[in-house]
């Protein structure tokens, strides 16, 4: 189900996005950084828009007066549905999210994950939303802390077998209750 906000339209990824996300996700500042590999072909985009985004809890991150174009992605990856990593609880998700380097700095992927999160809490019933960033990654962690995040875990040398290395990774949480109180539900 699509998600409106105040400049973007959340919707769910179509194999008719592969050229915009490959005009985005081509750029090698954008996947590698996230921990996978720079898209190589519109083929490849809509291969991986088949394969990993066409799913109910993931959606298109575009502009609400441009909803055909995929700027970048934003998505739960609900643990007890054989997502997340071994730590996170059983009625836990990981978000993650991407954005076209154009995009950056105007705070558009803050407003699609926390529209992203309230869904997750209020409709899903999350107990608690994960996301992790590579070392490095300060964007990222930017996010994460304007949402609320707070720092759960580091791994030194956690395994990455989309680009087959080894990084340190940082884990950041938010739980329901936080949530509900910095929102006042």
């Amino acid at each position: 189900m699509p998600i409106s906000t105040k400049r973007l339209y959340l919707r769910p990824f179509t194999p008719d996005d592969a050229p915009s996300i490959y005009q985005y996700a081509k750029n090698p500042k954008i996947g590698p950084i996230a921990g996978w590999p720079v898209h190589t072909s519109v083929a490849n985009s809509r291969q991986l828009i088949e394969q990993y985004l066409m799913q109910a809890t993931i959606y298109a991150v575009t502009l609400r007066d441009n909803p055909d174009e995929a700027i970048g992605s934003v998505g739960l990856e609900i643990v007890n549905k054989g997502g997340g990593k071994s730590f996170m609880g059983a009625n836990d998700a990981e978000i993650s999210y991407w954005i076209g380097e154009p995009f950056w700095g105007q705070g558009l992927i803050p407003e699609a994950a926390a529209a992203v999160i309230k869904d997750g809490f209020t409709t899903l019933g999350l107990s608690n939303i994960w996301c992790g960033y590579y070392d490095g990654n300060h964007q990222s962690k930017r996010v994460q802390m304007k949402l609320g995040f707070k720092p759960e875990l580091t791994i030194d040398e956690m395994y990455n077998p989309i680009l087959d290395d080894i990084r340190k990774e940082h884990f950041t949480k938010l739980k329901r209750t936080e949530w509900l109180r910095q929102n006042d539900q």
